[in-house]
């Protein structure tokens, strides 16, 4: 699902891989390069999570460092419709989460002493925010900022924000909302629910980040995915420019925050690419990948509208 090269990987030749087993469980193992060669070598396999998948889709997958060299490790929250286990919620389930490990510390990793959830009995330590269905994400180079594109159900994409300096703990909302459209209402009484139809209380948005943009499946979009905040120089137009696209319709978008605090986003690209993911190399310029049936994929290069 994702490939991370350690931030120190000429050095120590690491590299780390999330897959899905033959049994359909996430594992996130780290590899070593092969002396002389570009290829790993297979029998160097350490394992470091091994996480049992309850369906077969929202596997979210990606890996990345973060700025301060962390493993960032992207859940999503097992599949079927709904959330059917509410482990998105659920802080002692690594499922919709964003997870935040050390490789550097212990063997075969060590939970950060400033992760939010550490001292909390109830929660996986290795959590570092919730509430999510099927992330995407990045971080912008330059301030460090982290970017999730999560995917949504039948109404609402999202894009949420969790800025530099946050200690974690974010909880980006699902399944108690889709997007900033609540889902899930809370009663006092359970059976409320069954005599109050037509009055549904507000979401408790006190303890819910909500999306800093969000766009729905009018026009045939269908799933978001998360991209990149440019930082490169060959294209001074997309300078500070969050990019993200939608793998139905192909379509391509770029942010910038407003003066307000909020996002505005336009879009910059209508392709017939069932996007799959962006990249960004070590000149910070963006690439675009798309997949389809019969090995048909490629990479693209995106460049500046004139």
């Amino acid at each position: 699902m994702s490939i991370a090269f350690h931030p120190r990987f000429r050095r120590n030749s690491y590299v780390f891989v999330n897959y899905t087993d033959a049994a359909g469980a996430t594992v996130v193992a780290r590899f070593t390069r092969r002396p002389g060669e570009n290829t790993a070598d297979p029998d160097s396999e350490t394992r470091l999570l091994t996480i049992e998948q309850p369906y077969m889709n929202h596997n979210g997958g990606q890996l990345q460092f973060g700025p301060d060299g962390m493993l960032y490790i992207g859940m999503g929250d097992g599949g079927a419709a709904r959330d059917p286990g509410n482990r998105a919620q659920n802080p002692g389930d690594l499922l919709g989460k964003m997870l935040r490990i050390d490789v550097d510390r212990s063997a075969p990793y060590a939970v950060p002493p400033d992760n939010p959830f550490l001292n909390n009995e109830a929660a996986r330590p290795e959590i570092w925010a919730l509430g999510l269905r099927n992330p995407w994400f990045s971080f912008d180079r330059k301030t460090g900022d982290l970017f999730i594109g999560d995917v949504g159900e039948s109404d609402w994409e999202e894009i949420d924000f969790q800025p530099a300096a946050s200690p974690g703990g974010e909880n980006y909302g699902w399944k108690i909302r889709e997007g900033s459209t609540c889902l899930e209402p809370f009663f006092k009484n359970p059976l409320q629910k069954f005599f109050d139809i037509g009055r549904r209380p507000p979401c408790p948005s006190q303890s819910l980040t909500p999306p800093i943009l969000e766009y729905s499946h009018h026009g045939g979009n269908c799933s978001v995915v998360g991209g990149y905040r440019y930082r490169g120089t060959a294209h001074p137009r997309l300078a500070g420019v969050y990019l993200y696209g939608d793998f139905c319709t192909g379509k391509i978008w770029g942010a910038v925050p407003e003066a307000n605090g909020t996002w505005k986003a336009r879009e910059l690209f209508d392709t017939p690419l069932p996007i799959s993911t962006f990249g960004e190399n070590e000149a910070g310029e963006l690439f675009v990948a798309h997949h389809a049936a019969g090995g048909e994929g490629a990479i693209y290069q995106i460049h500046a509208m004139p």
